[in-house]
């Protein structure tokens, strides 16, 4: 059937994120609807929440030419939607209650050849190390959202849209692994180590944080080290000092994450992985569009086309 052209329109207006969102909203509606079953009556709320979500995107465009407050919620709305996003998987993968750890611990045996979560934080247990790392761990939202404000109170309007866009694949990618591939994790699956490193403040002030808002289910792969390292990268591309001071912070939370007993090592692994293909997919969509955009030198199309 052929496109109106009011829906051609429509469509040309979309934006790079909002197609994201739709796809993953695609993907997340299937698994509720997939799982879905007497014992879940409940996710009926689900199902409203994920249509509201199709309700701002598809209102999305008309909300970017509505100003500048407009243009920011247009652009911002999926970074600002990610705690319920975030929520949704756990409310899933808790009510359907089963989990993929044996086989993770599995492989982190045959990658690192021991539980490295496990053993880290108990064979060295520095307060200072502790510390330190947990700090990075708590800075996951500054990184996360300090690379693209950054950018956009700098001026920097489209590196930024462009950072919320990788940002937002990157968790799609890893949200849709957690509906149907769950992993509790270690914080779950090991009992938790209690001495001089879980002692420090902001060790206890993270399991506070996390008893209040983690979602289980979502630990392979990190998302904490897949968004943070997306954000901070793209921070370094785009505003080189803005980069640099999320680097370490970002380098920190890496080893925060199984240092602290919240990922298998495998987990950070995976993280990194998703990462670099994100990170490498856009650059190579970017640089095959300037490629196509590049007009031919004066000597090509002076010439017309070969003579055989």
């Amino acid at each position: 059937m052929a496109l109106t052209p009011d829906t051609r329109d429509w469509l040309g207006r979309l934006a790079p994120v909002d197609v994201a969102t739709l796809l993953y909203l695609a993907g997340a509606t299937g698994a509720v609807l997939a799982f879905t079953g007497e014992d879940h009556a409940g996710w009926d709320s689900l199902m409203v929440a994920n249509a509201l979500l199709l309700v701002l995107v598809l209102l999305a465009p008309r909300a970017r030419e509505g100003g500048p407050v407009g243009r920011f919620l247009g652009d911002w709305y999926p970074m600002l939607l990610l705690g319920g996003l975030y929520a949704e998987v756990g409310v899933v993968n808790v009510d359907l209650g089963y989990q993929h750890d044996l086989a993770i611990q599995r492989l982190e045996l045959l990658v690192f050849g021991s539980q490295v979560s496990y053993r880290w934080i108990r064979e060295m247990p520095s307060p200072v190390l502790s510390w330190l790392l947990h700090t990075c761990y708590l800075a996951y939202y500054a990184i996360l959202y300090g690379s693209p404000l950054g950018l956009w109170f700098s001026g920097r309007r489209d590196p930024a849209r462009r950072t919320i866009f990788a940002v937002m694949v990157t968790f799609y990618l890893c949200y849709v692994m957690f509906l149907f591939f769950p992993v509790a994790g270690p914080r779950y699956a090991f009992e938790q180590a209690h001495n001089a490193a879980t002692a420090v403040w902001p060790a206890q002030l993270t399991d506070r944080v996390l008893d209040l808002g983690d979602s289980w289910g979502a630990a392979f792969p990190s998302s904490h080290v897949a968004a943070a390292v997306v954000a901070a990268l793209c921070a370094l591309r785009y505003w080189r000092p803005l980069g640099l001071g999320l680097t370490p912070l970002t380098l920190g939370l890496i080893a925060a994450v199984v240092y602290g007993q919240f990922h298998y090592a495998v987990d950070a692994l995976a993280g990194l992985i998703v990462a670099g293909a994100v990170l490498a997919s856009l650059r190579w969509a970017v640089s095959r569009e300037q490629f196509a955009a590049r007009p031919l030198p004066r000597r090509v199309w002076e010439a017309g086309p070969s003579r055989a």
